[in-house]
């Protein structure tokens, strides 16, 4: 599983990210974490409002940070 984490650099993205990672960790099994910082990208999924979470390319959050608990529970959806 892949899961993106769309923005910037700002604090909500960074947050997201460690957030994200913990998700995983409680999760276990094989899933691949990449950052995405490009604009264009970002928009080529548009999302307009960042942070942005994608999970196999699907654009699954925008503009807010999931807590642990919503996380896992997208990642065990897919």
């Amino acid at each position: 599983m892949k899961v993106e984490i769309l923005g910037t650099g700002c604090s909500k993205c960074k947050t997201l990210e460690e957030v994200v990672k913990k998700a995983i960790a409680q999760v276990g099994g094989f899933h691949t974490v990449e950052k995405v910082e490009d604009i264009q990208k970002i928009m080529d999924y548009g999302v307009m409002s960042t942070p942005g979470l994608v999970i196999d390319g699907v654009v699954k959050s925008t503009g807010k940070v999931l807590s642990v608990d919503e996380i896992v529970k997208l990642i065990k959806e897919n």
